[in-house]
């Protein structure tokens, strides 16, 4: 076999695939379409069915409340500044894809991380695949969104959810693993059903974990969207490509601020929660 030719033919097998699964479940990737873009548009109108300031102040009594009273405003200013850019829109734009996509992912992620921290073969198969999925470079994962879906929001949130959604699978799984033995066994003991076990003791132990998890897959969808700002996913995302394509230095940089404030308070709200679970579980 001459393994010259193998490149080109592997390369004809991949795009041959990629037009039949078009031509033969064209109605099933426009119905995907159609609920992704339809739950991105739902949430961005909910951020923008208010005024800015109370999007800033819902921010910083949260901020408050699960931290310190400086976060809190600090968080409320600093999503001000956003809107004092003239980024406000976009920013929700931004804020409803991570939103929207990092909901799809735990939707998925987290009971796939049950079921991987029950079942050992599953947890098996599912590491290398993970791997995998973290190893690639993000932008991959727009390709045959692009082909099966065109252009959008739809395929940035496609990408983004495979992006994020491997930090929740794992630490869910870690998280119901970490069960001591000790209270397992004394679940046991008392009688407790299967289902009252997970949800009386394996639950609240693997609670931390899990809330790292959602932390993480946050802040992975948080890398994505810029970088699916290449396929007109719309917010910062695509300001800051424009920008880059226009050398607009100015616009990149208030985008850039935008984002790093956005993930920021995100970041620390979910910290949080995370050390507060943590904090009732001890």
């Amino acid at each position: 076999m001459d393994m010259s030719t193998f490149p080109d033919a592997f390369d004809v097998a991949i795009d041959d695939a990629l037009f039949w699964i078009s031509d033969n479940a064209e109605g099933l990737f426009d119905l995907l379409r159609s609920v992704l873009e339809g739950s991105y548009d739902g949430t961005l109108w909910l951020l923008q069915l208010v005024p800015f300031y109370v999007i800033a102040l819902i921010a910083a009594l949260l901020g408050w409340r699960v931290l310190n009273v400086w976060f809190g405003v600090a968080a409320g200013v600093a999503l001000a500044i956003c809107a004092m850019m003239g980024l406000w829109t976009e920013t929700m734009s931004t804020l409803a894809l991570v939103v929207t996509a990092t909901v799809l992912a735990l939707t998925v992620g987290i009971p796939l991380g049950i079921a991987a921290g029950f079942l050992r073969p599953l947890d098996r198969f599912l590491e290398p695949v993970l791997d995998l999925i973290q190893t690639l470079p993000p932008y991959i994962y727009l390709l045959p969104a692009i082909a099966l879906m065109g252009f959008g929001p739809a395929t940035a949130l496609v990408a983004t959810v495979v992006v994020a959604m491997p930090p929740a699978v794992r630490l869910t799984a870690l998280g119901i693993r970490m069960t001591p033995r000790e209270f397992v066994e004394l679940g046991q003991a008392s009688g407790l059903t299967a289902w009252q076990m997970f949800t009386k003791i394996r639950l609240p132990f693997a609670m931390p974990s899990i809330m790292a998890g959602i932390n993480q897959s946050l802040m992975m969808a948080f890398g994505m969207v810029v970088i699916a700002g290449i396929v007109g996913s719309g917010g910062l995302g695509e300001t800051i490509y424009g920008a880059v394509r226009t050398l607009d230095i100015a616009t990149s940089i208030n985008a850039a601020i935008a984002i790093v404030i956005l993930t920021m308070v995100l970041d620390r709200l979910t910290q949080s929660a995370a050390a507060y679970s943590k904090g009732r579980t001890a």
